[in-house]
């Protein structure tokens, strides 16, 4: 599928803000969903709406078809096998999942946790609860002015009460792409199982969670143009199958008696309750969406708009770029000298350009910078150089309107 005419595809694309047109350029937060998606949705509810597994009716069986299919798509997507792909309501409800079922057993008083210093809230926040509640320390691989982790830290960081590590794959306030695969042998050469963060990747590049050979991997269904309320865990069969239930209740189980409940088979297990069976099938189906085109003619089409932005922004005075690390995806963090990062977004706002303004749940980040927030410009497949172009354009109007 060409790239060229693709934003036809994205209804919600097609429309005015302000009376401009709209350049959405928010992707990092939420990407924009495609018709064959919000038709798979729609069809769903439509023809097929009925509760998964167990059910001996058509629709039911169906519904089970399409669930499990998608599935199925993913585990390819991402190298696995279907067993080892658990349905969540995002990223963040893996992250915990795999903090209460698989961390919180095997940690002890004095015991460390190791994260770092670029990572989203959702990797921070449950790490300190279960290191809080077990009397455990967290520990931080601090990043450069690059915005790239310094690794060779590692190494020290870690000891005999290094228990686990989590770490995002693509950082989503700096655009970093880190070195997954050498952090993960790093861990596993101390026997410390790792849990990656790929929230900000899968939608730019191609991974093989094999190859990586992550033990934990995960990210969230609306980045990557499927509904939200919809994510993906992955985690290598044996420790799921060593793993106690995160939540309790119907399909997790294979009996139950008021003496004894014998639980279910991975990845059933940890999927209790009615699933958000629209949002899988819909996950399922941006999976084939992005396969037609390919990932890497998507890394590809990103990475020069992300250098064109790049190149054509730092030729504006008083403008800074957070995040210059040499391996990034598309997104493009920056500051204005004298102007708040949300007077920037209602700026461009008011010329139809979406962008983020703010932390990006990534506080710590802002600390290290010395800054209270980044305008944030990130880019996904729809997107073009006449976006970018917009997005110059507006960056000069804040410029104007507030000197």
């Amino acid at each position: 599928m060409p790239l060229s005419d693709i934003k036809s595809d994205f209804p919600t694309l097609n429309q005015k803000i302000n009376d401009n047109d709209l350049i959405y350029l928010d992707n990092a937060a939420t990407t924009q969903k495609p018709i064959s998606v919000i038709n798979a949705v729609s069809d769903y509810y439509k023809k097929t709406n009925s509760n998964i597994h167990r059910g001996v009716h058509t629709l039911s069986q169906e519904a089970t078809e399409k669930y499990e299919n998608a599935r199925k798509k993913i585990a390819k997507f991402i190298n696995s096998n279907e067993k080892e792909i658990i349905f969540v309501r995002g990223a963040t409800e893996a992250i915990n999942l795999v903090a209460n079922s698989y961390v919180r057993p095997l940690l002890k008083p004095k015991d460390q946790i190791i994260i770092t210093e670029m990572e989203h809230h959702a990797n921070i926040v449950p790490w300190q609860i279960v290191c809080n509640e077990k009397e455990a320390e967290l520990k931080i691989l601090p990043i450069n002015k690059k915005g790239e982790l310094v690794i060779n830290e590692l190494e020290k960081l870690i000891n005999e009460k290094t228990k686990f590590m989590a770490i995002n794959h693509v950082s989503n306030s700096l655009g970093t792409v880190n070195n997954i695969r050498k952090i993960v042998e790093i861990a596993h050469k101390h026997n410390v199982r790792i849990l990656i963060d790929g929230a900000q990747a899968v939608q730019h590049i191609p991974v093989d969670v094999k190859k990586i050979d992550a033990d934990f991997y995960c990210f969230s269904g609306h980045k990557i143009y499927a509904p939200t309320g919809i994510g993906v865990l992955y985690g290598k069969k044996n420790l799921l199958e060593e793993m106690p239930p995160y939540q309790g209740g119907g399909d997790m189980i294979k009996s139950v008696t008021f003496e004894k409940t014998i639980y279910n088979d991975v990845p059933n297990k940890f999927e209790a309750g009615t699933p958000n069976i629209s949002g899988a099938i819909g996950l399922g189906t941006a999976i084939d969406y992005i396969l037609e085109i390919g990932i890497e003619n998507i890394a590809k089409h990103e990475a020069e708009l992300l250098n064109y932005a790049s190149e054509k922004i730092r030729k504006i005075d008083g403008v800074d770029i957070i995040g210059n690390a040499k391996d990034k995806a598309s997104v493009l963090s920056f500051t204005i000298e004298n102007i708040h990062p949300h007077d920037i977004g209602t700026i461009m706002d008011s010329q139809g350009v979406a962008i983020r303004a703010g932390n990006h749940c990534t506080q710590p980040i802002m600390d290290f910078y010395s800054i209270p927030a980044t305008a944030r410009a990130s880019f996904a497949i729809y997107n073009d150089k006449t976006d970018v172009d917009k997005l110059i354009s507006s960056v000069r109007k804040t410029i104007e309107v507030f000197r």
